[in-house]
Formats: C-alpha cells, structure tokens, sequence
C-alpha cells in the first residue's frame, strides 16, 4: 500500500427524511442570498422544485435553469454573472451531476474576475480564489460528485471536456433515493454504467497489496451489478435506488483509492467522443470499457483479471486465462442488458473522421502513458474503430 492523506468535509444526509425538516437550515448556515441551479425542468414536473422553494421561503433566491447533461461552459459563465451581480452566499444544486459540476465551478467563478474556462483549463487557479459553498439534492446516481472535489466541464466551441478540481467538497449533500423513482432507463443505465468504470479505474492499478481497498470496490461492484437491472425493471424499488445512489457516492468519493496509484485510461479517451458527439457519457463508457479490458490483457495484468473474475463475477473456471476473458465477457454483457448500445454506431457515431484527433487528444489530456497499461495514440485508434462493431464479443 502507498501512504495516504483523506479528509471528508461533507455532511451526508441519506434518506426520504431530510430535506423538508432540514434543508432551509442547511442552506442558512452560510448566508440569505442563495444560488438555486437545476437542468430542464425534470424538477418541476416532479414538484421537487416547490418542495425547495417552500424550505427556502425568507431566503433571497436567484435561479439558474437549463444546465445540460455534459456541463457547457456557458451555464458557468451565466451563473458566475449571476453571482456577482446577487452577491450569492451559497449555492443550491438541484439535479444529476452535470447541475453539481457546474455549481462548483461557479462558486470558483464567483471569485474570479476572468473567464471561467480559465478556471476548467488551469485548475491550479481555484486553490488560490474562493469558493461559495455548496449544498446539493442530488437526483441521479452516478458521478459521486456529490462527494468529491472534481467537475468535469464541456466546451463545445473547442471540442474539449476537462475536469477540474476545486478546493471543496460540497457542505452539505442531500441523498434521497426516492428522488430518483422517476428517472429514465436510459440514464439509470448509464448512471450504473459510469458508477461501474469508475470503480474499474480506480481497480485496475500498478499497486499492490492494497487489499482493503480493493476487497471495498469488489463490494461495490457486485452491488451495482446487481441492483441496476432491479432498478430497470422496477424504477420504485428503493433498495436498488437506495444501493445505486451510495455506490455512486462511495465509487468516487476517495475512499476506493486509497492506497492504491491511479493512472484513469477510459474517462479520458470517452470525454473525446463526448466533446465531439455530445453522447451520453455512461453509455460512451459502457462501450469502450469491455474493449479496454480485451486489448490490455496480457500476462503481467492477468492476475488483476483473474481476481476480478472471481471476486466480483464469481467466475470458477480453473484456467485463469479463460477466467479473465470470461469476466471482460461478462462485463460487456451486462452492460448490454442494461438496454443500451454497445456499439458507437448505436450512438450515432458511424464515421471516423475524427478518430485520429481524438486519440492523440486522448492521449495527451488523460496523460495515458502513466495508465494501468500505457497506450498510445494508435492504441486509442484502435479502440475507437474496435467500438465501430460487435466484432471479439458473444453478442
């Protein structure tokens, strides 16, 4: 095991019964100007929207609506003008991941008097400025930003998704697995989906004997595998959206690398696809995952493999080979049962125009000759074009 600082500063309340008794006061702590961001509306349909509004009733509340799945630059622009001009004390985030992202670089926006992106581009940046703080409803399992220091940030004009890290977690962050019966399958899936390769890059590492933490993914792991089809099959069931919700919390929340030394490969080369396509980034990576796992394989990342096919698959094929094809097999079939493509052309990719540009991107950005395997722009082109077809998988 490597040596390891951890320090958790936000205040989890998980539950059906937090936010009407508590959430007015959460959010008072820091202040009477408050920052209420959410996405499309789902909020309103819901009526989570005049459940908020009623807790912050003799606060003084400025909006921000529409930030999009994949987080465009241009909500922060709008929300760091909004800070200013309203003297925000904190912010509120209603939604997924997307309207958290954003929300924390706002609260770095606020205090900075340049152009946001700046901030997604040189996150060096934030650790010298402020930050508002941030309280959030979360409302789909699948980031773990409700629990972590990073966003990840889309600017369309240049073709580039980035992550940026802040010097905060959130304050305060509301888990109600109830507020997540209404999501769509499709994003259920590709929350699972994003909650499953998170765990997998923080897995598959060049450390060794870090086993406490490794044997905590296998946990999670197993449960996400078996509570995202329940999810599918019954959107009410509270313990598979109760399990999804805190596995998405504790896949990405520092917790599940401690120890170990990361070096992330798939969420790079798919912020690519999603800077140029605008895909729905679970489902990018439920494509490109099982087609990592099948070129990495060797015989110096075999052992990692055989564990992963025997603690979290249950695989007990004797030959450890045949046992790691078997599990990378596994993996793509469940993400196929989830509903949703496993192919790029199932996401409208069917041209490869872009793919070289991508690659060397991919490269670069994700710094991927410090990953678990090192890859090479060719490496990455090749995955892309693997992505085109079923080609390698029982389908």
């Amino acid at each position: 095991m490597y040596d390891f600082k951890y320090e958790n500063e936000t205040d989890i309340r998980f539950g059906s019964n937090h936010i009407d008794a508590e959430l007015h006061d959460a959010v008072a702590q820091f202040g009477s100007n408050v920052l209420l961001t959410y996405g499309g509306g789902s909020i309103k349909k819901s009526g989570l929207y005049d459940r908020v509004v009623k807790t912050l009733d003799g606060l003084n509340v400025t909006e921000l609506s529409g930030i999009e799945p994949n987080p465009k630059i241009e909500s922060v622009r709008e929300g760091q003008k909004l800070a200013k001009e309203n003297d925000i004390d904190v912010i509120l985030a209603v939604g997924g991941g997307s309207v958290i992202d954003a929300s924390k670089v706002i609260g770095s926006a606020a205090f900075y008097e340049g152009d946001p992106w700046e901030l997604v581009l040189d996150p060096s940046k934030r650790k010298k400025i402020g930050q508002l703080p941030l309280v959030d409803i979360l409302t789909l399992s699948a980031t773990g930003t409700e629990n972590n220091y990073g966003s990840v940030i889309s600017n369309m004009e240049t073709n580039q998704k980035l992550g940026t890290m802040g010097p905060h977690r959130p304050s305060v962050s509301f888990l109600d697995p109830e507020l997540t019966f209404s999501v769509s399958p499709w994003q259920t899936a590709a929350g699972s989906i994003d909650i499953f390769s998170h765990l997998t890059e923080q897995y598959f590492d060049q450390g060794k004997d870090a086993d406490v933490t490794d044997g905590l993914i296998e946990g999670i792991y197993r449960a996400v595998i078996k509570w995202a089809p329940v999810a599918l099959k019954e959107p009410k069931n509270y313990d598979a959206r109760a399990n999804l919700m805190w596995a998405s919390t504790m896949a990405l929340n520092g917790l599940a690398r401690l120890g170990k030394q990361n070096g992330w490969t798939v969420h790079p080369i798919e912020h690519e696809l999603s800077a140029y396509y605008d895909i729905t980034h679970g489902v990018g990576l439920g494509i490109l995952t099982p087609r990592w796992m099948k070129f990495i394989l060797n015989d110096k990342n075999l052992p990692k493999f055989v564990r992963f096919a025997r603690n979290v698959w249950g695989i007990t094929e004797p030959d450890d080979r045949l046992a790691a094809q078997e599990a990378i097999q596994a993996t793509y079939n469940w993400v196929k049962s989830l509903d949703v493509p496993t192919t790029l052309p199932g996401v409208g990719i069917d041209v490869d125009d872009n793919f070289v540009v991508m690659a060397n991107s991919a490269v670069k950005v994700g710094h991927l000759e410090n990953a678990f395997e090192p890859l090479t722009a060719s490496d990455v082109e090749h995955l892309f074009r693997e992505s085109m077809t079923v080609a390698g998988f029982e389908d």
